[in-house]
């Protein structure tokens, strides 16, 4: 039988039988862990698998079908490289907020890089509107400005209030999508809004420290009326070179990358090398400053041996 897996809980898989719409709960066959697959988890949300019923109704993942993508993130299992978080993806959107709490132009630079990385289709959603202030409104427009000249998609709103929320619908439709973000973004708050019903839990921010705390546990599948999934991801610390080479952290910035051909050397990294040409666009401010900083902290990651 083939099926969608719509639910990881640790060693436990919810798969959606794509005949009947069943679901069932699932292990993994033995020999499937012997394979070499880099990650903390073989199967993911998103997976097409092959499996078999038990007599006592659960069933046993025997196989994978191939994947038309995924995306990782760094795992905080060190004797990994990373962790699958979804993978036959259309669209990964990372939900950000200016503050309630902050997300960093670093967290959404590495986001971006590995959704470049793993060729799927990134947008921001920046939440929250309703409670920010003149200077944050003003800085939401300005990394409004600036994510939107790179072509990626920028929706400003309000979960809580559901507003401006119909935009965001119109463009999920039909789309399997991860949503992503750092805990207490209102990830939780958007799905169920879109939804126009309660399907994912929902937490509260910590005021003491102005940090969400989390509220999703696992991976999980929502299917919604415009016919969109969405998948709902645990709060994520942060993204980082992973299953990259140096040299390639550049291609994973549309700009830099771009700009990069016309460098006097072909392995320049951006940093110090005579006849740089981002560097020359950084000056005439051509470039964001965030983002080569982002593209540094990024190259940063290999200079500490934290991916090696």
């Amino acid at each position: 039988m083939r099926g969608l897996v719509i639910k990881n809980t640790g060693s436990w898989y919810q798969v959606k039988n794509t005949e009947t719409n069943e679901t069932t709960e699932c292990k993994i066959k033995g020999n499937l862990r012997l394979k070499d697959i880099r990650s903390t988890n073989p199967i993911a949300v998103g997976d097409f698998v092959q499996y078999l019923l038990n007599d006592d109704g659960t069933g046993m993942i025997s196989a994978i079908d191939d994947r038309r993508n995924y995306i990782v993130r760094r795992s905080s299992n060190l004797s990994k490289q990373s962790h699958i978080l979804a993978t036959n993806l259309d669209l990964v959107v990372l939900v950000a907020t200016i503050n309630y709490p902050i997300t960093s132009t670093t967290f959404i630079d590495r986001f971006l890089a590995s959704a470049e990385a793993y060729r799927v289709p990134a947008c921001i959603v920046i939440n929250k509107v309703d409670l920010y202030t003149k200077e944050e409104i003003e800085y939401l427009e300005a990394i409004k400005y600036l994510y939107e000249s790179l072509n990626y998609p920028v929706f400003a709103i309000s979960a809580k209030n559901s507003q401006d929320i119909t935009e965001v619908t119109n463009f999920l439709k039909a789309k399997t999508a991860l949503f992503s973000g750092n805990s207490g973004v209102g990830k939780s708050t958007l799905i169920n809004a879109i939804a126009v019903r309660p399907i994912a839990k929902t937490g509260e921010i910590s005021s003491y420290h102005n940090k969400g705390m989390h509220t999703t546990t696992f991976s999980e599948m929502f299917e919604l009326p415009n016919g969109a999934r969405i998948i709902d991801t645990p709060g994520i610390k942060g993204f980082g070179a992973v299953d990259m080479e140096v040299g390639e952290i550049s291609h994973y910035f549309k700009e830099i990358f771009q700009i990069s051909r016309d460098c006097r050397f072909s392995d320049c990294t951006h940093t110090t090398e005579p006849g740089c040409a981002v560097q020359r666009a950084l000056e005439k401010q051509l470039i964001s400053k965030s983002r080569y900083q982002s593209y540094l902290s990024m190259l940063s990651d290999f200079d500490s041996g934290k991916y090696r």
